[in-house]
């Protein structure tokens, strides 16, 4: 089934989070969003200029301005979320980014001109009553700030997710998307990081680095497969088994345990989030 690529990704997408979440305590943000990317950028040009037998094959393209929106979009939410993984909750911060089928299913009516079903607004309310039994019991003092990076990356995902969608309406294929994200991710990053400076990386530090370029380059190909060929519904639930994979990283490799009113309002998110790709999910269009 095509649609299961998401769960491909959704596996992956824990992983990288988790392998940021180690990290989290010596490299900042940008940095590693950075490394995130430029292993990622190494393996797939390598593979698709091999492939393509030319080195430039993964540059050649009429929308360019279709994948800097994507890419500036990406770039930011995946910062945000690298700053919220670091100081919440792993399973939280995984939580507050997959807000994004809320906010994708308002853009995709807004920018796609998408036939909404019925519901659409109960969903997103339900699902901010979501992010209230999530945050209340969780975050205090100086902690919000997380948070709202947190959410805000959820909205900037959706945004991206929009993109995806509509370079795959253009003919697009998922490998030269991916590129061109972890390309502009690299450059930002390493902008970011010149600007800011930077951590030096220990011995033991490279696999866990090269591990979350790998990871997050794999995922994102299963992610763009399934966006291009799965039924939109089935992606979206889908998705949300990464709050699952990250909540078990959390237990167990971290020590986390939150109360049952913050499990309680991941349940709600992730059953406003289907609820809103159901809703959003054109009559006439069952797969994307």
């Amino acid at each position: 089934m095509k649609s299961s690529w998401m769960l491909v990704a959704a596996a992956l997408f824990a992983l990288m989070s988790m392998q940021v979440k180690h990290l989290s305590s010596t490299f900042s943000p940008a940095e590693l969003v950075f490394y995130r990317s430029v292993f990622g950028l190494i393996s797939i040009w390598v593979m698709i200029a091999s492939t393509r037998r030319q080195w430039l094959a993964p540059l050649v393209t009429r929308q360019l301005r279709a994948h800097f929106w994507r890419g500036l979009s990406g770039f930011t939410a995946l910062v945000l979320f690298f700053y919220a993984i670091a100081r919440l909750p792993l399973a939280t911060a995984v939580t507050l980014n997959y807000t994004a089928p809320l906010f994708l299913a308002a853009l995709s009516a807004w920018w796609l001109h998408e036939r909404h079903g019925r519901g659409l607004v109960g969903a997103v309310l339900l699902g901010f009553v979501g992010i209230v039994l999530l945050l209340r019991p969780q975050v205090q003092g100086q902690d919000w700030l997380p948070a709202l990076a947190g959410l805000v990356s959820g909205m900037l995902a959706a945004v991206a997710y929009v993109n995806v969608k509509r370079l795959g309406k253009l003919g697009e294929p998922e490998w030269r998307v991916v590129f061109y994200f972890t390309l502009l991710a690299t450059l930002g990053g390493g902008a970011w990081m010149l600007v800011a400076g930077f951590h030096q990386p220990r011995a033991e530090d490279w696999p866990w680095l090269i591990g979350i370029g790998v990871s997050a380059t794999l995922a994102q190909l299963a992610l763009t497969r399934a966006y291009h060929r799965g039924r939109t519904l089935i992606v979206g639930a889908l998705a949300y088994t990464t709050v699952g994979f990250s909540a078990v990283y959390g237990v167990l490799l971290f020590g986390e345990r939150l109360p049952l009113q913050a499990w309680m309002g991941m349940a709600v998110v992730a059953l406003a989030g289907v609820w809103a790709v159901r809703a959003s999910t054109p009559a006439h269009v069952d797969s994307l």
